[in-house]
């Protein structure tokens, strides 16, 4: 009997020290992973458009259009025909900023990044009234559509409105094919 109370307090002993270990491995593990989310948040993550990454503009497939450029989201982005030479014409204080978001540069940052099948010669800016950077491709703003439900949609392209045609846009920095082309918004109904 007494061999098995001692036997009892040993196992006992054994699983409270594993259960301290684990906790020790559990606690050592947890600080080596915080540390290396921090170094990633500090030089943010690749591709992203976090504002410590600045704004990452790369190309994808895109079925219906091709290849064309996407942000660090992968959601295509679009240039409007009347915006040629960095124009702006599609504002906050026009609406079409609400139904076509700009591509702003965060705070600080002055370029956005090229990423995979982008031409960094081709990427540049366009400075607005207020002072914002806003990127360029090709001498074109680039914009996402609201209406783009996340990557891989281009619900966007052959739009008519705010004063030109919207299209995604090619790594040449040229509007991509239409197959929607000759959707015309009539006027009063939101610009889109």
């Amino acid at each position: 009997m007494r061999a098995i109370a001692q036997l009892n307090r040993h196992a006992t002993g054994i699983r409270r020290g594993g259960v301290i270990v684990a906790a020790a491995s559990a606690l050592a593990l947890s600080a080596c992973g915080s540390s290396a989310a921090t170094k990633t948040a500090d030089t943010g993550p690749a591709g992203s458009d976090s504002p410590s990454a600045g704004v990452t503009i790369s190309a994808a497939d895109v079925p219906g259009v091709g290849t064309v450029l996407v942000n660090g989201e992968g959601r295509t982005l679009y240039l409007l025909s009347s915006e040629a030479g960095g124009k702006l014409t599609c504002t906050d204080d026009n609406g079409c900023t609400k139904v076509w978001p700009d591509t702003e540069l965060p705070a600080g940052v002055t370029q956005a990044t090229a990423g995979s099948g982008v031409q960094a010669s081709l990427l540049g800016t366009v400075k607005s009234a207020d002072g914002n950077l806003y990127v360029t491709y090709g001498g074109y703003p680039v914009y996402r559509f609201s209406g783009d439900k996340g990557p891989g949609t281009v619900n966007g392209q052959g739009i008519t409105s705010f004063g030109g045609t919207w299209s995604a846009m090619t790594p040449a920095g040229t509007a991509a094919a239409n197959p929607g082309a000759g959707i015309t918004v009539p006027a009063g109904y939101g610009g889109y």
